[in-house]
């Protein structure tokens, strides 16, 4: 029988061996595995909340051990992540099972000479915790940036954007909430079913969901599921998954039938099945992506929810004559550091740095110049990110508008469950608002 701690370990070397993203490296390891819905949640679990903690894991490390951990062999640190993080972050698992089963991924994987380090290293941290002396907890850190960048696994960089713009309070529950696994949300498709039809169906199968208030569509999974796919109403698509905070982007944009629609960066394409949705698929979608590869999962997504008013429409959006005062609505939902949505990408935290912000924001500005150049007079665009730096937001904006006075900010007059700012744009802190971090701003030209 396969062992979800092997399949975990073999994931986790792919990621710091390789620099694979985790949730690719997983991918991988399922493909041809034989585990179980239980056994693939734990290896899951295993491997993203590993590559979130490897700040503390690797702090813990270097406090219990003679060497630090950047000098212990790479696999031997990894079978030490996976075993401090068990008995550290998951309750659930007996601290005995968690040392017993990593003293064995060292010896099956090349280090049974050093098993007796292995068990003696988490043993110690057992007894340090059980006598309140948790590292993470009573180490006199020199700065607050020190304490939560260490004790939350985050960067220096990204606490200290966050401390300079919301505070110790504000920052330590943002921090919390990036380290919890992320929610799935559904969002139903009214041409082929209705809310209430799913909510029937889904309560059948015992799987407990809750809707959530200004979005007509949303519908969250309260309980682990096992497969998507094999959900009630998947395959006759009734429904897709997307985050509520990308749900709002669409209501703000507010497709209506018959109309030209471009959506300039559309892949994986939520965004744009959920226009065709709200155009009750009548119209035309441009459905644009730099390559082919990016919209195959648009396309796959498109055929399952029967859509026929999208197009695809392969290139670079800044290089698009033939869409010049083409279209009725825009939406630019822009290539972003995906700050806002660092719970679903455990490995998102370390790569960015604030020189590759910076050159995210001019990428952000020169989308925004040139798509603009699409929309008809009267016309609206949406530009929106999933990061929550305002160099990828607020200064894109600002500055475009400076650049362009025959463009002004169109307020939403929609109910929203996230108020919208004095300069009417919205952006959404996922510790205060429950969703992933977004921003988005509705644009008309004059």
């Amino acid at each position: 029988m396969q062992n979800p701690r092997q399949t975990a370990f073999f994931a986790l070397r792919e990621v710091h061996r390789r620099g694979a993203f985790a949730d690719a490296a997983l991918d991988r390891a399922f493909r041809n595995s034989q585990l179980n819905d239980l056994d693939r949640r734990l290896v899951t679990e295993l491997v993203c909340g590993s590559v979130r903690r490897t700040r503390s894991l690797d702090f813990i490390i270097d406090k219990l051990a003679t060497k630090k951990s950047s000098q212990q062999p790479p696999e031997l640190r990894t079978i030490l992540h996976l075993g401090l993080y068990q008995l550290e972050y998951l309750n659930q698992i007996p601290p005995s099972a968690a040392v017993n089963t990593t003293v064995k991924l060292a010896k099956e994987n090349g280090f049974s000479g050093l098993s007796s380090f292995v068990n003696g290293l988490l043993r110690q941290y057992i007894r340090l915790t059980d006598s309140n002396l948790n590292p993470l907890t009573v180490t006199n850190y020199k700065s607050t940036v020190e304490r939560l960048g260490i004790s939350h696994s985050f960067p220096d960089w990204i606490v200290e954007f966050w401390l300079e713009n919301i505070g110790e309070t504000e920052t330590e529950l943002l921090c919390e909430w990036f380290n919890q696994s992320p929610t799935i949300d559904l969002r139903i498709n009214p041409l082929k079913s209705s809310i209430d039809k799913i909510e029937t169906a889904f309560k059948a199968r015992n799987i407990s969901t809750n809707r959530i208030p200004n979005l007509p569509q949303a519908l969250r999974l309260n309980s682990s599921t096992g497969a998507i796919q094999n959900l009630p109403g998947y395959s006759e698509g009734w429904w897709t998954v997307q985050d509520s905070s990308a749900q709002l982007v669409t209501h703000l944009l507010g497709p209506q039938p018959g109309e030209i629609i471009i959506d300039a960066c559309a892949a994986p394409g939520g965004k744009t099945t959920h226009s065709a949705e709200l155009m009750q698929d009548e119209g035309t979608i441009y459905a644009c992506d730099k390559t082919a590869n990016r919209l195959k999962k648009l396309t796959e997504n498109a055929g399952r929810l029967q859509m026929k008013s999208i197009k695809i429409h392969t290139g670079d959006s800044r290089h698009f004559p033939e869409f010049i005062n083409l279209a009725d609505r825009v939406l630019l939902d822009a290539p972003c550091s995906g700050l806002g949505t660092l719970h679903r990408r455990a490995d998102a935290r370390w790569q960015h740095t604030p020189e590759n912000i910076q050159q995210q924001s001019q990428l952000q500005s020169e989308l925004l110049a040139n798509t603009a150049t699409f929309v008809k007079s009267g016309g609206v665009l949406v530009y929106a990110t999933c990061t929550i730096h305002p160099l990828e937001n607020e200064q894109v904006v600002r500055s475009f508008l400076n650049n362009n006075p025959h463009w002004q900010i169109e307020p939403p007059t929609i109910d929203l469950p996230v108020q919208p700012s004095p300069e009417g744009w919205v952006k959404i802190w996922p510790h205060q608002h429950q969703m992933d971090g977004f921003f988005m701003v509705r644009l008309k030209r004059n």
